[in-house]
């Protein structure tokens, strides 16, 4: 099934990937995966194969009308039967099929856009919760080893309070301790379990279903974020979509002009009257644009006209405002990582010495914890900034409409 699917995506940013749930998904299995499963996705691709067939019923000429009657002759001289027929066909028909047709080729277009960016939005979201799956994986077990010291801890203390060592506000804070070591491991744990739910239900899999995720190296650092903005401006399928859906409603703006003009309906009459005579001619009716000519519609469509170029230019600006925004949040969470990531080797001397010394029995377990909790504090900031970076990056692979590879 998945294979019969895959076979109809065709993506140029969605490279080949195997999909083995038994083995770690790779970043590129799971936005494949995503693009291919995601019940939502299958549901517009649905969509796109109407706006197809409307596109293709709008080339269609339109059908002639054809009438025919009888009437018997109930008293009189004559004695055949009045015999009426009629061939028609609608002009006005044949002269809008051209900017019909144009019109819903840019609506097919549009949808087939709007369902490209859907993919890739899918795409990017499952891959934002791969990497905080990690992320967070590492989080929770550094705030479970944080909540393991200080039970530890706080049994300590309450023993020591016991025995009349230590004051009883040494407890207190030994409580306040192990309370917020617990409190941030359920946090830890809550966000995990979200992003696991939200990551299955992305791919278009049970709630349930186990996954094991291929680790992910930390990206170089992106391109200046007038140049993103570029590539966005020129590659994101959204702004495309907005682009073809101005062009199916210049259409209709064409088409609204059109009706205006006459309304031509072109009938051929053949009639046989009951005195025997054959009769043969046209007959043409049209409207008579004297008040109304379409002035309202043409009116509607060129205000619909505006709005959209109104909202492509504020889509333009929003994606400006998003790209630089994201630029500037993975540029602060590197300078966080690198303060982090410099102070680490002391903190660890220091653990680990403190840690020895505890053992002897020259140094309280509490200032061992203190040491180690420490440590444990800088892992969680760099820990917490790698998800930062590999999260935002991906963000902005989103908002500029091409892969981390197209930004060279």
């Amino acid at each position: 099934m998945l294979q019969a699917r895959a076979s109809s995506v065709l993506r140029p940013w969605l490279q080949p990937a195997t999909v083995d749930l038994s083995a770690p998904l790779t970043p590129q299995g799971v936005a494949a995966l995503a693009v291919v499963n995601n019940p939502d996705l299958i549901a517009l691709r649905a969509r796109t194969d109407v706006a197809d067939a409307q596109a293709f019923a709008a080339g269609l000429l339109p059908d002639p009308t054809f009438s025919i009657g009888a009437d018997k002759v109930l008293s009189g001289p004559d004695t055949f039967l009045n015999i009426a027929s009629a061939l028609g066909l609608d002009l006005n028909a044949l002269r809008k099929r051209a900017v019909t047709r144009e019109q819903a080729r840019a609506q097919a277009r549009q949808v087939r856009l709007d369902l490209a960016w859907a993919e890739w939005q899918t795409a990017g979201q499952a891959r934002i919760q791969a990497v905080r799956i990690g992320g967070l994986s590492g989080i929770v077990d550094l705030s479970r080893a944080a909540d393991v010291a200080a039970q530890a801890q706080l049994a300590r203390t309450a023993r020591a309070v016991a025995r009349g060592d230590v004051p009883a506000s040494d407890a207190e804070a030994a409580r306040i301790a192990a309370f917020d070591a617990a409190d941030r491991l359920r946090t830890a744990e809550r966000d995990l379990l979200t992003a696991k739910g939200e990551l299955a239900r992305l791919l278009g899999l049970p709630p349930d279903t186990p996954l094991a995720l291929s680790p992910v190296v930390l990206p170089q650092a992106p391109p200046p974020a007038d140049r993103l903005f570029a590539l966005a401006r020129d590659s994101r399928a959204d702004l495309a979509a907005l682009r073809a859906g101005y062009g199916a409603q210049e259409a209709a703006v064409h088409k609204a002009v059109l009706d205006q003009f006459p309304t031509l309906n072109l009938t051929v009459n053949a009639n046989r009257d009951s005195a025997g005579n054959l009769l043969l001619g046209p007959t043409i009716d049209f409207t008579l644009p004297l008040w109304n000519r379409n002035r309202g519609g043409i009116a509607v469509e060129r205000a619909m006209r505006e709005a959209l170029k109104t909202e492509y230019e504020a889509r333009l600006f929003q994606t400006r405002a998003d790209i630089a925004a994201a630029s500037a949040g993975i540029a602060l969470a590197r300078r966080q990582l690198g303060e982090a990531e410099a102070g680490l080797p002391t903190l660890q001397r220091q653990a680990d010495a403190s840690g020895r010394a505890s053992r002897r029995g020259d140094l309280s377990s509490a200032a061992a914890m203190t040491a180690a909790q420490q440590l444990r504090d800088r892992q969680l900031i760099i820990a917490q900034a790698h998800q930062a970076i590999l999260e935002q990056t991906i963000a902005l692979e989103l908002l500029s409409g091409e892969p981390i590879e197209g930004w060279k």
